[in-house]
């Protein structure tokens, strides 16, 4: 017997037992929309947001929607914004479609999410783009500095909590309309198709569909292959290019040989232009790990990430001139731009959307 909903969901999940990332390296995958680090060229792909057609606002939102404690009834101001230029009007009937902000701000969404723009006018549907609580200008407590300060205040952050809010944010948007009867169609990528599936399952009378891009709905303990994301990453280089994929299988264990020498960090340092000392090998293969899944993970036009990184790497002959940690770092330097130094610890940054993110993926996957 089949489930009465409407989801659509995209996603990849596969096993195999050979990787181009060692496992001894690998860590719990990112799930953002998109990447928020690696930013050395435009992305043909997202539109101009035209900030003429957007309204913004904020909602006064509930703190916690399950529990009857003091704390529960404290309220935060939780940002969204309407473009309602196409909209056919509640008379019509006319569609609202909402994109359910996932870990990062309202503002980054906007530049990057094309999918409501391009059906938008199509459709004649009213657009709402709703900031996922603890991310961007939509922070409990007041400040950023006082919603992140630790666990207690960190605990009303969840997928739960989140879906709440979307579901009050859009009974207010329908009643401010006078639109009862327009059917609401949820959208979000990665975690935030997560959500947008979720929020059709739980919130069946307030939204029609949900349209989940990419989202990794069985991406937890137990429920996935142990290696599965690693698996797509070294499928993407491989099929993309042979040559680049030995490549860098090859670099890890040389990585281990020059790091192995009197002074081989301070070689390796010196080779790929880091901003810090290394402490270790590790440090290096980390930074390196992570370019690559992110190549992959964000792997779009005009130029995309993965062919980038092979095309440099290929670029260079394996000969004396160019050894292999040459044609390695040429990778780095296609992807993320010729700099005066690499920083290692770049994709770790403690911003406030990776700290709240870290909060998450705690408790998604422990």
């Amino acid at each position: 017997m089949s489930l009465p909903y409407t989801i659509l969901i995209l996603f990849i999940f596969s096993t195999s037992s050979s990787y181009l990332i060692p496992l001894a390296h690998s860590k719990i995958a990112r799930l953002g929309i998109s990447s928020k680090t690696l930013k050395n060229e435009p992305d043909g792909s997202t539109q101009k947001v035209d900030e003429s057609d957007l309204k913004m606002y904020y909602f006064n939102q509930t703190l916690d929607h399950f529990t009857f404690t003091p704390e529960s009834y404290m309220t935060f101001q939780q940002r969204y914004a309407i473009d309602s230029t196409h909209w056919g009007g509640a008379k019509a009937n006319a569609p609202i479609l909402a994109f359910l902000g996932e870990e990062s701000s309202l503002d980054s969404d906007l530049a990057a999410i094309g999918f409501l723009r391009d059906n938008g006018p199509r459709l004649n549907a009213l657009l709402v783009y709703i900031e996922h609580r603890y991310y961007g200008e939509t922070m409990p407590f007041g400040s950023a500095e006082e919603a992140l300060k630790n666990a207690s205040t960190l605990g009303y952050l969840n997928a739960a909590q989140a879906l709440a809010d979307y579901a009050a944010i859009l009974l207010h948007v329908k009643e401010k309309y006078s639109t009862n009867h327009s059917p609401i169609i949820v959208i979000g990528g990665s975690y935030g198709g997560m959500l947008a599936a979720w929020f059709r399952l739980k919130y069946p009378h307030i939204a029609l569909g949900a349209l989940a891009s990419s989202a990794p709905l069985l991406y937890f303990e137990d429920t996935r292959p142990k290696f599965g994301y690693y698996y797509i990453v070294t499928k993407v280089f491989k099929e993309a290019s042979e040559r680049c994929y030995n490549t860098i299988r090859n670099s890890w264990k040389e990585i281990d040989r020059v790091a192995g020498k009197p002074n081989g960090l301070s070689i390796l340092s010196k080779q790929f232009k880091t901003c810090d000392p290394l402490n270790g090998s590790f440090d290096i293969k980390d930074f390196l790990d992570t370019i690559y899944a992110e190549a992959v993970q964000y792997n779009r036009g005009p130029n995309f990430w993965v062919a980038k990184v092979c095309n440099a790497i290929n670029a260079n002959p394996p000969n004396r001139r160019y050894n292999l940690l040459d044609r390695i770092f040429a990778g780095v330097v296609a992807l993320v731009g010729n700099r005066t130094c690499y920083d290692t610890k770049m994709f770790a940054q403690p911003t406030n959307n990776n700290i709240a993110w870290r909060w998450q993926v705690c408790k998604f996957y422990f």
